[in-house]
């Protein structure tokens, strides 16, 4: 036989006449020892009162907005001990075991459909998610689902989310189409911005969409690390004048973009893991034996990454002229296909336009994109005095599957100092 228990509010410290904020468990319920059965709230804090036995919730005592304090009711238990609960299964079960007795023929069910169940903490925004307005029991209760408590909506004393509101979520999420992928990045809302004013609607080049497209699936796939460091380029900035001169007659002009070429090149030789690409298993690496560097250039309908390839066999006067007419070829639309493929390292150049420095995104399958910003002048300490140098910011991003910190600071800091010493660029 069962027996109906009393379950009370426990010592709860210094804690007295208390709200009840939140219910935690409903009539019919089974519940185990130490399983929460309420959360209150007072001036400093919120806790949760658990139950001192285990059974079926029979009856609920509190409501929320009630105050308690130690020794109020909270629920009537209906405390059913293991050896009655045991032959109740096996009755259940008796059932079942007569119907498959009386069938001689065996029935082919066939396999249920897998269910796509949201990962445990996919996409959960952590920092927010512990400031979300919830007790524990529904803190854990979330992470268990892989629910981002940010994005539901509480409908418990003052919009506390309660349990029932993380089911519901959770129903809601996997009717729609992506089999619950809503759990993770929730699409922009759609937003009529003519009710605020005039507003006119122009439509995206194709180049826009389609870099926009790679560039969303570059940002999502890859673990971007960005390393920011300066190069002295005083040396190399005197040295590239007088090479102009000397080139002048020819009607080549090299630019600092053709040096930078040229030391990414003697540093992806000293560090061959950033010439490289993730095979689509993510547990190889293919290593490339050849130089190919991707540029990038804007036109005014986006952005377009030609490559130059060999940039290792090429002379910086062969490199100026092939950057000069790859430029042209972009800004006119000419650019092929194959033009833009097969590069292993990428150079973004802002120097032109300004910046201190930024964080340029890897160009899939490659894993490193070098940042080049503007250059200035910096007073720089050389030991015994401040000289006046021209410090060039760089900024590599590298995907953090393939290099770590280490490799990517070490990267940094030796093209810094080809790039500070032309010498390294004649050897």
């Amino acid at each position: 036989m069962s027996k109906m228990i009393e379950v009370f509010v426990p010592d709860i410290g210094d804690f007295d006449d208390v709200e009840v904020i939140e219910v935690l468990v409903s009539e019919g319920d089974t519940i185990s020892v130490e399983d929460s059965l309420l959360t209150v709230e007072s001036d400093k804090a919120t806790m949760e009162i658990p139950s001192s036995h285990a059974g079926v919730v029979a009856k609920v005592k509190v409501n929320i907005g009630d105050r308690v304090a130690e020794g109020s009711l909270v629920i009537l238990l209906d405390a059913a001990s293991e050896s009655e609960a045991e032959p109740v299964k096996k009755q259940e079960q008796a059932p079942q075991q007569a119907v498959s007795t009386e069938k001689t023929e065996a029935v082919k069910v066939p396999p249920a459909a897998p269910v796509r169940k949201p990962s445990p903490t996919a996409h959960i925004d952590h920092d927010n998610f512990k400031k979300a307005h919830a007790s524990p029991a529904v803190r854990k209760f979330a992470r268990e689902l892989g629910v981002d408590l940010t994005r539901v909506k509480g409908t418990g004393n003052s919009d506390r989310v309660l349990k029932g509101n993380i089911k519901d979520f959770v129903k809601q999420a996997l009717k729609e189409p992506s089999g619950g992928a809503s759990l993770g990045v929730e699409p922009m809302p759609e937003i009529d911005f003519s009710k605020w004013g005039e507003i006119e609607t122009k439509k995206l080049s194709k180049i826009n969409v389609l870099t926009g497209k790679f560039m969303h699936r570059n940002w999502v796939n890859i673990p971007h690390v960005t390393q920011f460091d300066e190069a002295d380029i005083t040396e190399l900035e005197i040295f590239r004048k007088k090479t102009n001169v000397e080139y002048a007659d020819k009607g080549i002009k090299v630019t600092l973009l053709s040096f930078i070429m040229k030391a990414v090149v003697v540093a992806l030789k000293e560090f061959p893991r950033f010439n490289s690409s993730l095979d689509v298993s993510g547990e190889s690496l293919i290593q490339k034996k050849y130089y190919h560097i991707g540029i990038a250039v804007a036109t005014a309908d986006g952005l377009v990454v030609p490559v130059i390839r060999d940039v290792d066999k090429k002379s910086l006067s062969d490199l100026a002229t092939e950057l000069r007419e790859v430029s042209i070829k972009a800004r006119d639309k000419k650019l092929k296909p194959s033009e833009m493929q097969g590069g292993c390292f990428t150079i973004s150049s802002l120097g032109g336009i300004g910046g201190t420095s930024f964080t340029p995104i890897v160009n899939a399958p490659e894993v490193a994109i070098l940042g080049v910003s503007r250059s200035k002048m910096q007073p720089v300490w050389n030991g015994s005095d401040f000289e006046p140098c021209l410090m060039c910011p760089l900024s590599l991003s590298y995907d953090h599957r393939v290099i770590d910190g280490a490799q990517g600071a070490a990267f940094s800091n030796y093209l810094s100092k080809i790039l500070s010493d032309v010498r390294y660029l004649l050897m």
